[in-house]
């Protein structure tokens, strides 16, 4: 079995145990304005492990990464909440919401309503569509419903065929994953390939995956990105974003 479709169908089961709750604690804080009123922004993810890497960082406290990435100039933080392939929680994401002000992506393979509910619980600012995942009418639905809690959408595409059936939605931002969720290699050049073509539409869109070096960043900023997405590199060793920040600004 593909792992794309194992994880979806691990998420069919867990979707059955997630509580019925809507309120949260924290107001909205939106993502979208802070990107499109920066030159380049930098979501700095909150990643313990990947199918793909393994561990990354099992240890790292959430709420002391949270801050760090605030302090050094992160335009907002993703946080993975999948447990069984990430190492990840919900409770992670609701201790940043609950002890800073950092704006927050809730990044996880969500399939069902319930799941956007129990990300705008815990604090989550926008949400993440994977439309690898989801069905047309799927993607249509979650959606609508996440906009209808006034949550940001960032919709994410790995190829052609993809970016067209995002574009039928018309997303107002996207995120480019330069990671193959079959197989899971990576190769810059799908943001490369993608991003002129979103470009030419007027829809902002963010560079996801492989982003390791300052070149990385310069590459994918090149091709039209607003901005990247990092994990794996600044869980490793997060005085990238520093550098990164620095590159960006020379």
């Amino acid at each position: 079995m593909k792992l794309l479709h194992q994880i979806i169908e691990t998420k069919k089961k867990e979707i059955e145990a997630i509580p019925i709750v809507k309120n949260r604690q924290r107001g909205i804080n939106k993502f979208l304005p802070r990107i499109l009123e920066n030159d380049f922004s930098i979501i700095a993810e909150f990643k313990r492990a990947s199918p793909s890497k393994g561990v990354i960082n099992e240890k790292a406290d959430p709420i002391d990464q949270a801050r760090y990435y605030l302090e050094h100039g992160a335009t907002g933080m993703s946080i993975l909440t999948d447990s069984r392939y990430f190492k990840g929680s919900f409770d992670d994401l609701k201790m940043v919401a609950d002890n800073t002000a950092i704006p927050l992506l809730c990044k996880d393979f969500i399939i069902d309503n319930k799941q956007i509910e129990q990300a705008y619980s815990a604090g989550a600012d926008m949400i993440l569509l994977i439309v690898a995942a989801l069905s047309d009418r799927e993607l249509n639905e979650l959606f609508t419903y996440s906009k209808g809690l006034n949550l940001d959408v960032l919709i994410e595409v790995h190829n052609r065929k993809e970016l067209e059936r995002a574009l039928e939605i018309s997303p107002d931002l996207i995120g480019i994953n330069n990671r193959n969720l079959e197989t899971f290699s990576v190769n810059l050049e799908v943001t490369e390939q993608l991003g002129p073509i979103i470009h030419k539409r007027g829809i902002p869109f963010i560079s996801e995956s492989g982003i390791a070096s300052l070149d990385d960043v310069k590459r994918v900023h090149k091709a039209g990105a607003r901005g990247i997405l990092v994990g794996e590199s600044l869980m490793r060793n997060r005085d990238l974003l520093r550098e990164f920040q620095r590159g960006i600004l020379e």
